[in-house]
């Protein structure tokens, strides 16, 4: 089952300015372009950080794997998820919305690839299991800094352009642990570099 194990919310939390991190150009190749309803988002992917993680999800992208796939779990003031390319795709056979975020792709789990990075406000993570070794397709983003996550989590990037698109994603039920009703979804997933 790849849930996102529970978090105790009762942390603090505070509202920051984008990640630090930037490697002055844009590198296309490493550069996730997911596009919604409201407009696209920018990821600058951390191959430095998490060279296995990012290599799958540019491989899940690249096969169209993420398109139609909804943010089946958002807590407004921590994180919006998404990824669940099992279960969590709109409009194909398998879609299921109240098993959405319970399943992966059909690729091997990857072994953590935990750093000293910390998890602000725009930061990209991969989704797990209480195995630390279960990350597989599921990703968040963050809304907020979660230094709680620091370290126990594998970051995989930071959103360089389209947090006030990140902000519009539709939040979930704070007492069903931000379950979505009618969520919404990444329409494409797209490398920079593949769209010249």
């Amino acid at each position: 089952m790849k849930l996102f194990a529970t978090l105790g919310l009762a942390a603090a939390i505070s509202i920051a300015a984008m990640p630090a991190f930037s490697q002055g150009s844009a590198d296309p190749e490493n550069t996730l372009v997911i596009t919604t309803k409201d407009g696209e988002i920018d990821i600058q992917l951390r191959p430095d950080l998490a060279p296995e993680h990012v290599e799958r999800i540019k491989e899940l992208a690249r096969e169209k794997a993420y398109d139609d796939v909804v943010f089946h779990r958002v807590i407004d003031g921590f994180m919006a998820q998404t990824g669940d390319v099992a279960f969590g795709k709109e409009g194909a056979a398998g879609f299921d919305p109240s098993r959405a975020g319970m399943g992966g792709s059909d690729k091997p789990d990857l072994k953590a690839e935990f750093s000293q990075e910390t998890f602000d406000r725009g930061t990209v993570g991969m989704a797990r299991s209480q195995d630390p070794n279960s990350a597989n397709s599921q990703f968040f983003i963050m809304l907020a800094d979660g230094d709680f996550l620091d370290g126990q989590y594998t970051v995989v990037g930071d959103v360089v352009e389209g947090m006030d698109v990140v902000d519009k994603i539709k939040k979930g039920d704070a007492q069903a642990n931000g379950a979505v009703d009618k969520p919404d979804k990444m329409l494409s997933v797209r490398v920079a570099a593949d769209e010249k």
